[in-house]
């Protein structure tokens, strides 16, 4: 790990010019992590184009000239129990280069995003990950708000971030982009150069046991 002072880095909104090594920071930060490979280059390729891509939460780190880690958010919705459609963000991705991990890069990326997120009127911050990671970054598990998956469960991946108060429960809705196409997931990797794809590394572990970590709403 290379040690450096927060007071150094520079948080700013990404550039078009950053696109391809945002990109492939993405790729380096998450390959073999959650699966052999990683989505999430792909996804952050896509998402800036969707309705629900948030301009304004999309920052980078850049440290020394060089983007060392990034933040983005679609606008999502928690839809209540009378059917009514609440907007909120969700993160995602999130990463740091694996170099600069343990800096506090990572918490704030997040801290200056919510700010930015509370003066735009957003309620809530949601995302799906690790529970032993973001309960360190001001995050709860969404069953104490009564805030469900899609499907009606409570998931412990799922974590909430309240940045304001609200007064309704209901279901986590996510934009259906983050429902990539593994096709096309294989066909955009291919501009990068080639990485071995590994299984059973203990993160990809660790994140199966948490994906599986669920209970019926009643």
């Amino acid at each position: 790990m290379k040690k450096i002072n927060l007071k150094n880095i520079e948080f700013r909104q990404e550039q078009p010019k950053d696109y391809r090594e945002t990109e492939t920071l993405v790729r380096d930060a998450f390959w073999n992590q959650f699966q052999p490979g990683c989505v999430e280059h792909y996804l952050m390729h896509i998402m800036r184009d969707a309705d629900v891509f948030i301009p304004e939460l999309d920052i980078v780190a850049v440290y020394e000239g060089k983007i060392i880690g990034q933040i983005a958010y679609l606008e999502n919705n928690i839809v209540d129990d009378n059917d009514v459609k609440h907007p909120v963000v969700g993160i995602g991705p999130i990463c740091v280069a694996t170099e600069y991990e343990g800096n506090g890069i990572g918490g704030a990326l997040i801290n200056y995003t919510k700010k930015i997120a509370t003066k735009m009127g957003y309620p809530a911050v949601l995302l799906q990950g690790d529970p032993d990671y973001y309960s360190l970054k001001g995050f709860e598990p969404s069953k104490k708000y009564g805030i469900r998956t899609f499907d009606n469960k409570f998931a412990a991946a799922q974590q909430i971030s309240v940045l304001s108060e609200f007064d309704f429960t209901g279901r986590y809705v996510e934009s259906e982009v983050y429902q990539v196409d593994m096709n096309a997931v294989e066909e955009f990797d291919k501009t990068f150069p080639t990485k071995e794809k590994m299984t059973g590394i203990r993160s990809q572990n660790k994140i199966l046991k948490i994906i599986k970590m669920v209970e019926d709403y009643k």
